[in-house]
Parts: structure tokens; sequence; C-alpha cells
């Protein structure tokens, strides 16, 4: 039986050595990178080639080969050489779609598949994009233009992997999307390791979307998106991202750099995010949000460090299906994370920039967040060693909400989770609503210009603790406020002058 064993696993270790060394050229099936010639059938014959032999490597080399969707097949490694493009056709009937949106490259189904490289894939979006928009006018295309933009199901994707089982992307450049830049769907076992991405041409361009996938590893990555940076979703109730780490990234992003939702039918479980970089982000650079039912428990996020972004932390808990119950979290670590958030807008810059929030709804600078449901709190948040310095410079002619009116703002339970969505707020640096366990440990919340507002507002919070917390002093408002909050415990809750805190509590 040994002798077997051994046998059997010297002819294992050939085969796959076979596999591996097998390669094919995609010149060598007619493609030719000019930048002009059309790719799509000869690259697809590369591909199967190499999936009909058991596996192997396709080859593309120096050179632009303009092309349509490709599908990605078992056990292939599409390589991508160095100054090789793969370049996007600008003309909506290249495009093919699995059962969800269109992409250049699809796969469903598969397993062992790689795209890896030091080349490029260029979608040409915003070209593609207009093309599009001119198709809906037209007629030939049915949309209902609900945004004055194509629907995103219109939009190809540079990459959508579904179903799929060990998926390797490494290396490659991903460039100018007409939608999404890339989504990784009921995936398993899935690395992104040491991509590039630059979107920002069109609307909806998440940098990184992986929705119900469980084993995943992103790292070591670099995103330039027009939405969200980093964005994981669950739009299976029956599914989740689970066991995911996203570490070594650095994030522009004219949304959210790091986001969990919109969409939260399933959930996010085991989750740990560290070792990140954010910047110019328009929206906030943590979002975790749970709005259609789903379970968001055990998340670990650490050593953030975001530099010119419209807010720092937003914690959402939404019920936008009233037949359908409101979903849970729970157990959210927060560490050692440090951000600025700058009076200006954050966001300039940008191909197509957000609207300024204030033609939504008047609102001074905006504080970190964590907001539940009347009766379904928000539990066991845990911040620590978190410092974050607001811009400030507070004007009550522009916003103002009393704290006798705090039972006004608004819930908002069906509405697009935003840190914006509740418009001006009673604190500058932390508002938490409708929660229980709130800890935060060794942090400061500080400004540059004085804030007529108080730092910190519990409103329905059960079990506050807070222990070495340094809060920006200058103005008369009290530290904290306290409504409706039971259980509360502070000790060294300090003022940047080192005088002790004023708490106020409300009845």
């Amino acid at each position: 039986m040994r002798k077997f064993t051994t046998t059997l696993t010297v002819l294992l270790s050939i085969l796959a050595f076979t596999t591996h060394a097998q390669k094919a050229n995609i010149k060598d099936f007619g493609a030719i990178g000019d930048g002009l010639k059309m790719n799509t059938e000869f690259i697809q014959k590369a591909v199967d080639s190499m999936n009909s032999k058991g596996g192997g490597k396709v080859i593309v080399p120096e050179g632009i080969f303009l092309t349509g969707t490709i599908h990605l097949k078992t056990g292939v490694e599409l390589v991508l050489q160095k100054n090789a493009v793969l370049l996007g056709s600008t003309n909506l009937a290249d495009y093919e779609r699995n059962d969800r949106w269109y992409a250049l490259l699809i796969a469903d189904d598969q397993k062992n598949i790689s795209l890896t490289g030091e080349g490029t894939i260029d979608g040409q979006g915003r070209t593609l994009a207009m093309n599009v928009l001119k198709m809906v006018k037209n007629g030939s295309v049915i949309d209902p233009l609900v945004l004055k933009r194509p629907n995103e199901r219109l939009r190809p994707q540079l990459i959508e992997i579904q179903r799929s089982d060990e998926v390797l992307i490494k290396g490659v450049t991903l460039l100018n999307a007409a939608c999404w830049v890339q989504t990784y769907n009921h995936c398993t076992r899935l690395t992104i390791d040491s991509i590039t991405v630059k979107s920002t041409a069109y609307w909806n361009n998440d940098g990184i979307d992986i929705q119900d996938c469980q084993h995943v590893v992103v790292k070591n990555s670099s995103i330039d998106a027009a939405d969200d940076g980093i964005c994981l979703k669950s739009s299976d109730p029956k599914s989740a991202c689970e066991e995911v780490l996203v570490t070594d990234c650095k994030i522009r992003s004219s949304a959210s750099a790091v986001k969990f939702g919109t969409a939260s039918l399933g959930g996010f479980r085991n989750i740990k995010v560290k070792n990140i970089y954010a910047f110019d982000t328009y929206r906030t650079a943590i979002a975790l949000e749970i709005v259609d039912g789903g379970t968001m428990e055990d998340i670990d996020v650490s050593h953030i460090t975001a530099k010119n972004t419209g807010g720092a932390i937003f914690i959402r808990l939404g019920q936008r299906k009233k037949t359908s119950p409101p979903g849970i979290i729970r157990r959210i670590h927060i560490s050692d994370v440090s951000v600025e958030v700058p009076n200006a807008k954050t966001d300039a810059g940008y191909t197509m920039e957000g609207p300024p929030e204030e033609d939504i709804y008047p609102h001074n600078l905006l504080p970190a967040q964590i907001v539940g449901l009347p009766g379904h709190p928000i539990e066991d948040v845990t911040m620590e060693n978190i410092v974050v310095t607001y811009g400030g410079g507070a004007d009550r002619s522009k916003a103002y909400v009393s704290l006798d009116s705090l039972s006004k703002i608004p819930e908002m339970a069906d509405e697009y989770p935003e840190f914006s969505m509740f418009g001006e707020l009673p604190a500058w640096a932390l508002y938490v609503r409708h929660a229980a366990g709130i800890t935060i440990k060794n942090s400061k919340f500080r400004f540059l210009a004085d804030d007529f507002r108080s730092p910190l507002v519990f409103d329905d919070v059960k079990k506050v603790y807070i222990n070495k917390l340094n809060l920006a002093s200058g103005n008369r408002a009290p530290a904290v406020i306290l409504h409706k909050v039971t259980q509360h415990y502070f000790k060294k809750l300090i003022t940047a002058a080192g005088t002790n805190a004023e708490i106020r509590i409300l009845n």
C-alpha cells in the first residue's frame, strides 16, 4: 500500500508539473496586438485549448489586443505580460453576460482560474458608457434612465466571476470600467494580490466588489475608484461573506474606502480589515451597514490611516423592507485608527465628483456614527486607540439641532444608508443612537477650529464604557450628552486642557 501511495503521489506531481508547464500564446491562434483588430475569437480559442488539455497558461504578449467578452475556464491562467493590454471594446454588442451582468472577463462555475502578470486591462469605460447611453436614447436598448445614466446592468464590468473555487487575481492593472470594476459572487478561496485599480471614468466605479464569498484574501493592492474602494456585499439571504481578510491596501475613493453593504441580505461574519491607507474619500473611511435583514458579527478593523476624508466611521442598522425584520450588528472591534476630516470637499479633482452634501441636507461636518433602530440596537462595539481630527468651524446659522429636540432626528429606517442621511447632527465627534455595549478606550477626538456642538451624544444607549478619552475643548457645550442612557461608566474623560469633561444627562 505504501508503494502504491508513493507512486500515485509521484504521478500526481508529474501531472501537476506538466499542466503548469503547458503554455499557449494568443498570437499563435491569430491574435494581433495593433489595437484595431478584434481578437475575441482568438483569445477564446487559446483559453479553450488549455482547458481541454487539463489546464495551463494563456500568454498575452506585449501589444494592444482589442477584445470583447472572454470566458475564463477551469485550470487556465491568463497571463498578461509586461506592456500587454487587453483593450475592451466600446461596442456593447461585443459583450456577453452570465446570468448577471456584462463583463469583459467572465467565469461561472469554474475551478482553479487565474489572471496574473504585469499587463493591463483597459475597459475604455467612459466611451463605452456614452455609447450605451446613445443606444438607450435611440431606443435600441430599453432602460428607464432613472438616474440619467444607463442602468448598471447595461454597462460592462472588467471582471465578473461567480460560483467558482480557487480564484487568483495577481499583479495586473485594471483601468476605466464602465461600471463596477470587478465582482466576485459566491466564490470560495479567492485571492486578490498586488493589483492596481484606476477607474474614475464613470459612475458606479467600485474598485473591488466581493459578494457572498468565503475564504477571501485581498492584499497589497492600490485602488483609485469613483465609488466605493473595497466593498463587501451580500445579496443572498442563504449566504454571507465569511472568513475574509483585507490587508495592506491603499485606497482613494469618491464614496467610502472600505464598506460592508449596502446589499446585506445574508451578512458578514469573521472579517478582518487591517493596514489600510485611505485618502481623498468623499464619504467615510469605514462604513459597516446592514439594511436588508442580514447579520454582521465578529468584525475586526485595525490600523487604519485616513486623510482628507468626509467621515471617519459609519455603522448603520436599517430596514429597507418593512415586510422583513431588521438584521443584526454585533461584536465589532475597531482599533488603532487615525483619521483627518477636513472642513472641505474631499473628492475635489475626481473626473465625476459627488454633489456637495449641502445640496441634499445642509449640515456642518459630520461625526462618526453608530446608529441602530428603536428596539433593535447595534450591540457590542469597541473602539480603542482612535484618533480623529476634525476641521471644525461649525456654524449655527448653517445648521443646528438643539439638545431638546434629539427625538426629532429622523430614523430614516428604509433609506439608502449614507453618513449624511440624517442631515445635521448634535455632536461633532461621535453620535450614537439605539445601541448597547459601546466601549471607547485610549482615544482622542480633536478639532482645528472651535465647534459649538458637544463632542459626544448618546441617545437610547445601554451600557456605555469610556476609559481614557481626550476631547477637544474651547466651547461651552458639555463634552458628553446622555439621553435615555443606562449603565454608563466613565474613567479619565478629560478635555484637551486637562480638566474633567462635563457630562450632561437629559431626561
